[in-house]
């Protein structure tokens, strides 16, 4: 089972991205989903996740500008970035919770992708 998270890039403030992150590999089920972010020299922070019943939870940071959507036919996971500014700056990781057939229930991450808001 891996988690790829493709999206990122350079954007000016104010500005908007879309990070997706794809499940691939055998699963039974791929239950709460999320994406958490890196900053440098911070250590990691919850950005938002979304159940499998779609219901949505976010950090403080993001309310109101990120939103979190999900595809449970292609088990992937979105996020929305809307007025994006440069503290939005990090690294972004999805992470999903899976039952495999291979192994016993538990998250797994994405490599993370580099979002960089910069004029």
């Amino acid at each position: 089972v891996q988690l790829q998270a493709s999206g990122g890039g350079l954007v000016q403030p104010g500005g908007s991205l879309r990070l997706s992150c794809v499940v691939s590999g055998r699963v039974l089920s791929v239950n709460d989903m999320g994406w958490y972010r890196q900053a440098p020299g911070k250590p990691r922070e919850f950005v938002g996740s979304i159940t499998r019943g779609r219901w949505t939870n976010y950090a403080a940071s993001v309310r109101g500008r990120f939103g979190i959507s999900r595809d449970n036919a292609k088990n992937t996971v979105y996020l929305e970035m809307n007025s994006l500014k440069p503290e939005d700056t990090a690294v972004y990781y999805c992470k999903a919770d899976i039952t495999a057939p291979s192994a016993p229930r538990h998250d797994y991450w994405g490599q993370g992708t580099q979002v960089t808001v910069s004029s």
